[in-house]
């Protein structure tokens, strides 16, 4: 298959999945923390207008879900990808940006908003680190000795 061809197919499937990912972790965080008295999680106007009344606990599950939303997508194009770190790096980024729009339009606390860079750069690094071949053949002391190095 075409390398280039094959980058963008990784990238696309690394969105799609890390999209996936991140939706279903929040579909069911309403489930194992309720949100507050009164407050319509179920749409955009509603969550906007009550954000007032979250805790910190019910920002728990959005936090882990864009992390391991990340975190997928970016290791899902890492390994399909011909050029892995790069592929990683455009799915981290496309989270990134859209978790700083999700930030602008929907009022969230400051620690909430300086942590999602923080967060999704490391889940992207992460799943650059471990989704690469080369990278793990490095660390494994196995692919060192076949190598042939000492």
């Amino acid at each position: 298959m075409n390398p280039t061809l094959r980058n963008v197919l990784a990238i696309i499937a690394g969105i799609a999945a890390g999209s996936v990912v991140n939706m279903g972790i929040v579909m069911i965080s309403g489930s194992v923390i309720p949100p507050p008295e009164g407050v319509d999680a179920t749409t955009y106007e509603g969550l906007k207008a009550s954000m007032h009344l979250m805790e910190p606990k019910h920002f728990v599950f959005p936090f882990l879900a864009h992390a391991i939303g990340t975190l997928a997508g970016a290791f899902l194009a890492a390994r399909l990808s011909v050029s892995k770190m790069r592929s990683a790096f455009i799915v981290g980024g496309f989270f990134l940006l859209g978790g700083i729009a999700n930030t602008m339009m929907l009022p969230s606390p400051v620690w909430f908003f300086h942590h999602g860079p923080c967060r999704r750069l490391s889940s992207n690094g992460l799943a650059r680190r471990k989704g690469g071949h080369a990278d793990l053949c490095r660390l494994s002391t196995a692919c060192k000795v076949k190598r042939g190095s000492p």
